[in-house]
């Protein structure tokens, strides 16, 4: 582990979270693996010209499972410099009458075209890949499964094992950082974590001062996000509405971009002085915040910065900049040493999240729980052989554990893509215990498993 700095003035962690589910191979736009060809261009990208050492980053194992398939990354540079390319010139046809909407799509055709050239240029560093698991200090379960939920000991040690085993392959030292899918937690995990040589993990715990971390009897530490910070950044009335920065709701005929949130056209330069004063203005928030000491954790999703929130890198830019004309400190949390508080005891505590209502209801309940029940049963069935299964049936159950089929099922969004995507591993799965299903489709899913 590295050293850690005692902390006596108050300091702020910043962790993101980079995660995309399995969908390289698994249908095109606007949910299948262009939808990680996006956020390749519009977030990874982009944080990569902003991150420094002080920034957490967490990286799960089945996005770079994607960003080291064969052929993956070709496709990703045809898409920014043909398909990207051609949608923007018949949108630059639709509104050839209006020169404003005309030179907001140039400018957004031009962020394309530097994007593809930065995805080439990444080579020297061993790829997008390279240059991302070179950065990331913390990893994940296998294919962001929510572990709580999860029904057998043996679906959480694969799904542990697999995460860090990946991890340590790829960025070679670790030091114990673990992201819990959602901040799902509940404390049967600790001796799981421990097992797998978990020590740091992020979780939104109400009522929990979120000012220091939580020990635990087994040894993982818990470091409640401040939320308060979060909603800064990340509630309805965050810094992403402000009239200035790029709307998400309104799109071209080709689902570009061009329009700022009070309906003018898009201005990068106005954008860009907002994303300054957000950054000013959130430094000041979070000084306030430990002023009398402690820590701020700020837990993020990477591609709310950038793919979400188009000024998203520009802001996180001007929170460090700012943080280093203020002093304010800025670790990771592995880096901070402060006396922790005691953890709950276990009978008092329920499952936790950060989703709807602070529990598990977004990924087991309404619109979801006939997909959580199905979720259960699949993997109780697998592991009821004697024997392990195949590779081919792990991959289905670990690709079908995703989180994002739930949750996305549960908001209503993106169709029926995530109920066709679980149910069909699903189904994979079946054929797999059966034999019927041998050959090595989702190879490229959780490759540790043939090493």
């Amino acid at each position: 582990m590295p050293a850690r700095t005692s902390q006596s003035a108050g300091v702020l962690a910043i962790v993101l979270h980079t995660h995309m589910p399995y969908v390289e191979g698994f249908g095109t736009w606007p949910f299948g693996e262009e939808w990680l060809w996006e956020a390749i261009a519009t977030s990874y990208l982009p944080l990569l010209e902003v991150l420094d050492p002080r920034v957490t980053l967490s990286l799960t194992p089945v996005l770079a499972d994607q960003l080291e398939a064969a052929g993956a990354i070709g496709r990703a540079q045809r898409f920014l410099d043909e398909t990207r390319e051609a949608s923007h010139a018949l949108d630059l046809e639709h509104y050839a009458e209006e020169p404003a909407a005309l030179r907001a799509l140039e400018r957004s055709r031009d962020d394309y075209r530097t994007a593809s050239v930065r995805l080439a240029s990444l080579t020297a560093e061993g790829g997008l890949l390279g240059a991302l698991a070179g950065r990331s200090a913390w990893t994940s379960s296998a294919t962001h499964a929510i572990l709580p939920l999860l029904a057998l000991d043996d679906s959480v040690t694969l799904q542990l094992e697999l995460g860090v085993g990946a991890h340590r392959r790829r960025s070679g030292d670790w030091d114990g950082g673990f992201w819990l899918p959602e901040c799902a937690y509940a404390p049967w995990l600790n001796g799981h974590l421990e097992s797998a040589g978990v020590h740091h993990c992020c979780v939104q715990w109400p009522g929990v001062d979120p000012g220091r971390p939580l020990a635990t009897a087994e040894g993982p530490w818990l470091w409640p996000v401040d939320r308060t910070i979060i909603d800064l950044v990340w509630g309805e009335t965050g810094y992403p509405s402000a009239p200035e920065y790029r709307a998400r709701g309104r799109l071209t005929p080709r689902h570009h971009r061009i329009w700022a949130n009070d309906g003018t056209v898009y201005d990068p330069d106005r954008a860009a002085a907002a994303a300054a004063r957000d950054g000013v203005r959130f430094v000041a928030a979070v000084c306030a915040r430990v002023a009398e000491g402690g820590i701020c954790t700020l837990a993020l999703d990477t591609e709310l910065l950038g793919h979400w929130w188009c000024e998203g890198p520009q802001w996180l830019a001007a929170v460090l900049a700012e943080a280093d004309r203020v002093g304010l400190g800025i670790l990771r949390p592995e880096q901070i040493d402060v006396a922790p508080g005691r953890a709950p005891e276990p009978s008092a505590v329920p499952a936790v999240s950060w989703g709807e209502g602070g529990d598990l209801r977004t990924w087991s309940s309404g619109p979801a729980a006939d997909l959580a029940f199905r979720l259960r049963s699949a993997e109780l069935r697998a592991f009821a052989a004697p024997g392990r299964p195949s590779p081919r049936a792990l991959r289905e159950l670990l690709a079908a554990q995703a989180s994002d089929w739930t949750f996305l099922a549960y908001r209503g969004w993106a169709g029926d893509y995530p109920r066709e995507r679980l149910h069909g591993h699903l189904r994979g799965l079946a054929d797999a215990l059966t034999g019927r299903l041998t050959e090595p489709a989702l190879a490229n899913l959780a490759p540790d498993l043939d090493r």
